[in-house]
């Protein structure tokens, strides 16, 4: 790998109204390296991307491409200068062909006609560079998800890109496309070309990588080579704590007891989707939270929105009270009293526009059946409840929600579930993006609930939370379940060990570098 430096961001800062998204950002990429970039959500990665591609313009700092100052003023800008890109969603146009796609709006002319011949040629000398002999003439959408990807790649390359920056360019490839993924991206490193990675596949970034640096909180952590860079030390870094704090922690840690006279409400046997999480073993029992803990992108979510019904398995089943979900979706959820609060309460949460005793009672009416409607008076009182109940900072029900702060519209999202008077509520990132003592008030509340006899299923990013509030915790890495915890067990530390663990020896232990 050579040392000389391709690329250099230097105190980088980007602001958007209010919000301070980088806060002097270092980053430097070498010639003939894949350097990946790693954070938690909300560390600053994508905006970094942007900044570096044109699609945003940074507040402060510089960037070097080749020891000279550049200003991409947008993506087609960043590609002029030679910096291309490959996101998770492969932009192409699924019906023109592979040729096409590859020189739409640069395409050579004869005489002032598109010469097609020409056109052909180069497609299939551009695929050729990446080990790739395609029909260039076919449709792109008539190949798999991982050739498209690889067309992509060589629309990106072809643009004499020094730099390629490939954003979660495998989170929907099989092992065996990874591995082709991988051979490509190891010969353009060898031929000189600075690779920027961004994954949340841990497996993938000790397997391709030879430098990382750590954003958190839109902060630089740190550049390290990867050899220097064992993953507990990388988790700990990405979630900031270090590891005599997990110590000092793991010494407060009274873990939740559980009762004897538990019920089996839901029970996922092998459920799974490909492409979007291997197939796992779930068990919730009434008046348990069963936590699943991970870092982002390791399926946490994807196991949620599996057992709701909005992605449905293509393995696996589900029975709900012993009884075997034949259909599973939202609806058939509802009808089977599981309730889930998602992520992103702004995009899949909240209906902004609507008030909050409309946002409230959603869930309920949504059982019912819209031909049951729900009196105007009864709306009232269910409202007026809950926000007395949950003490919701607002003068009256009718206020759109939009208007409330983050913590009181996690507090009616809620609201709307437990209306419903659900036998499982699955709780995604409860606690995100609000402050201190909502957090502890929604903490409360998930005790409170688990102790009345409510199943819990918990997602969290900050482990801390998962330790101290579930009676098991499954840990997921990769898409996968890698491991369950429960009693004495739950255990930042062991979390943290489990999730670093070598799949290949189930160990801490590092595996060599490619």
């Amino acid at each position: 790998m050579a040392d000389a430096c391709l690329l250099e961001m230097h105190g980088i800062v980007k602001t958007f109204p209010g919000v301070r998204a980088l806060d002097n950002v270092d980053f430097k990429l070498r010639r003939g390296e894949v350097h990946s970039l790693m954070g938690e959500n909300g560390a600053g990665k994508s905006t970094l991307i942007k900044v570096l591609t044109g699609v945003y313009q940074h507040s402060g700092g510089n960037i070097q491409l080749d020891g000279q100052e550049v200003h991409p003023y947008s993506p087609l800008d960043a590609q002029k200068l030679g910096i291309s890109t490959v996101y998770q969603e492969v932009n192409l146009i699924p019906e023109l062909s592979v040729a096409e796609n590859l020189y739409i709006g640069r395409e050579p002319k004869r005489f002032g006609l598109i010469n097609w011949k020409e056109i052909r040629r180069r497609a299939r000398e551009a695929m050729l560079k990446i080990d790739l002999d395609i029909d260039v003439t076919l449709p792109v959408r008539s190949y798999s998800i991982a050739i498209q990807q690889m067309v992509a790649i060589a629309r990106a390359i072809d643009y004499d890109a020094k730099v390629l920056v490939l954003d979660e360019p495998t989170s929907s490839l099989d092992t065996a496309e990874v591995a082709q993924l991988f051979t490509v991206m190891r010969r353009l490193r060898d031929q000189g070309m600075g690779i920027i990675f961004v994954s949340h596949f841990l497996d993938q970034i000790y397997e391709i990588s030879d430098r990382i640096t750590v954003l958190r909180n839109g902060g630089f952590i740190g550049e390290y080579p990867i050899e220097d860079l064992p993953r507990m030390k990388l988790i700990s870094k990405m979630i900031g704590k270090n590891l005599d704090q997990v110590a000092a922690m793991e010494q407060q840690h009274q873990p939740r007891q559980q009762t004897d006279d538990q019920r089996l409400v839901l029970s996922g046997d092998k459920i799974g989707k490909r492409h979007l999480v291997a197939e796992i073993d779930i068990d919730i029992h009434s008046g348990e939270v069963v936590g699943l803990a991970g870092l982002l992108g390791s399926g946490r979510t994807e196991v949620a929105r599996l057992l709701f019904g909005v992605d449905v398995p293509d393995s696996g089943s589900i029975t709900v009270d012993g009884q075997a979900v034949a259909k599973h979706s939202p609806r058939a959820a509802i009808r089977n009293s599981i309730a889930f609060t998602p992520e992103s309460r702004k995009d899949a949460g909240i209906v902004p526009e609507l008030s909050i005793r409309e946002n409230i009672i959603l869930a309920l009416q949504a059982r019912r059946g819209w031909l049951r409607p729900i009196r105007r008076a009864e709306q009232q009182k269910l409202a007026d409840h809950f926000i007395k109940a949950l003490n919701v900072a607002t003068p009256d029900a009718n206020k759109p929600i939009g208007q409330l702060s983050g913590g009181n519209q996690q507090k009616i999202i809620l609201a709307r579930w437990l209306a419903m008077q659900p036998k499982l509520l699955m709780l995604d990132e409860p606690t995100r993006g609000i402050d201190v003592g909502a957090k502890a008030e929604i903490e409360k509340l998930i005790s409170d609930l688990c102790s009345e006899g409510m199943a819990l299923l918990f997602i969290s990013s900050e482990l801390e939370e998962v330790v101290r509030d579930s009676h098991r915790v499954i840990v997921m890495r990769d898409r996968k379940k890698v491991g369950e915890l429960q009693g004495d067990e739950i255990q930042l530390d062991r979390i943290m060990q489990i999730i670093a663990s070598d799949p290949q020896t189930q160990s801490t232990k590092e595996p060599a570098h490619a």
